[in-house]
């Protein structure tokens, strides 16, 4: 992509930004041109989170010339452990903001528009359209699928990374150089079987690592230097410290990048994943089937019987429990759905209702009746009721 732009039409850098980007300069491969490269270049980076952290403060403090950023969420308290674009001053702040005003305070001399709002297959087109690259760093199904599909259909570079726990994955989708995102999943994994960093964990450190390599893929795209991880899987372990990479081939049968593509156009990624596209801790079920945390502990009081299950991990009881309840893990549930009675009265819950929402329909689908979650989970019963436990 880099070597398409020619001196005469890029940007000139006034003497403030070449003192800034001296060390650039220094470097043969980057120099003066390939700095005014990165002026005139833009990246859209979906997501404020983990990943898009360490992905915007280092292409803003490289010179990228535009930097759009999409995100709909707030700043909340669990993101500061691996979120470093964000502060404790700005927590309730929309991210878009926070993420905004910290990297112009790192380089005054770029773009930045924001989008607060769902990136969905509505307006992906109009967002993406006018940017040269597209970082993902939202990490699920939906928006991967939705982004990879965008990126082919507009003739763009997709820098792909994935986190979860001590793994971290990168790659450059580029359907016109190699393989796409569907080259190597056709298909989504089943609804629900891949636990989100919410729900699993994930080291605070490991999203640094992943996003500055995406930095590292998307300012070697811009400036046509190296060799970008296009048709290469890059594995990463932080606890082992390696680094694998696997070769990728292009899937000719591919639905969207194949030589008969049967999709021409964005879908409905939600329905296509059988998940919601964001990373948030929430299921929305039919309220019949749920129970507030107060409403559970007023009945508990007047005696009535009530068979708990928590369907969190065991490390998670050292962190907090509701005293009587019987743990179960999501993991093993269905394996061990017959050590439940359908005559039962049975309350699942877990951190914020995710799982327990998973584990009620597993419950349903066996033919149990008398079956409800608690709403917001073991965080809305610390909140509600038992305020010594600790929300996590």
């Amino acid at each position: 992509m880099g070597r398409e732009n020619h001196g005469a039409d890029l940007p000139s850098l006034s003497h403030e930004e070449i003192l800034r980007y001296s060390r650039h300069l220094l470097i043969p491969e980057v120099g003066l041109e390939g700095q005014k490269k990165l002026k005139a270049a833009s990246v859209l980076i979906v997501g404020m989170g983990g990943l898009g952290s360490p992905v915007a403060m280092y292409l803003a403090a490289a010179g990228v010339g535009r930097i759009g950023l999409v995100d709909y969420d707030v700043v909340d308290e669990s993101n500061l452990q691996r979120q470093i674009i964000h502060g404790t001053s700005r927590l309730g702040q929309r991210k878009v903001l926070s993420a905004r005003d910290r990297i112009l305070d790192i380089n005054p001399h770029i773009r930045v528009e924001i989008y607060d709002e769902p990136f969905t297959s509505a307006n992906a087109m109009d967002i993406a359209r006018d940017y040269d690259v597209i970082v993902d760093g939202t990490d699920n199904f939906p928006t991967r699928y939705l982004v990879n599909d965008l990126s082919v259909l507009l003739g763009k570079p997709y820098v792909y990374g994935s986190i979860f726990r001590f793994d971290g994955q990168v790659s450059v989708f580029d359907a016109r150089r190699g393989p796409c995102y569907r080259c190597i999943f056709p298909e989504p994994p089943p609804p629900w079987s891949v636990p989100s960093c919410a729900e699993g964990g994930v080291l605070g450190v490991l999203p640094g690592t992943i996003g500055t390599l995406q930095a590292t893929e998307t300012i070697k795209l811009i400036l046509g230097i190296g060799e970008p991880l296009i048709g290469k899987l890059l594995l990463y372990n932080a606890l082992e410290m390696s680094f694998e990479v696997v070769q990728l081939r292009k899937n000719p049968r591919c639905k969207i990048c194949g030589e008969n593509p049967e999709i021409t156009g964005l879908i409905d990624y939600e329905e296509f994943c059988g998940v919601p596209g964001h990373d948030r801790e929430t299921v929305t079920l039919d309220e019949r089937w749920e129970i507030g945390a107060k409403e559970l502990a007023e009945r508990l009081r007047n005696g009535e019987r009530i068979r708990l299950i928590d369907v969190r991990e065991p490390h998670e009881l050292e962190i907090s429990r509701i005293p009587g309840a019987q743990n179960i893990p999501l993991g093993d549930f269905a394996s061990r759905m017959s050590e439940l009675d359908s005559s039962e009265e049975i309350v699942l819950f877990c951190k914020s209702g995710t799982r327990s929402a998973r584990a009620l329909e597993l419950l349903l689908s066996a033919g149990f009746r008398r079956v409800k979650h608690l709403k917001g989970g073991i965080n809305a019963w610390a909140r509600e009721v038992d305020p010594s436990l600790p929300v996590y």
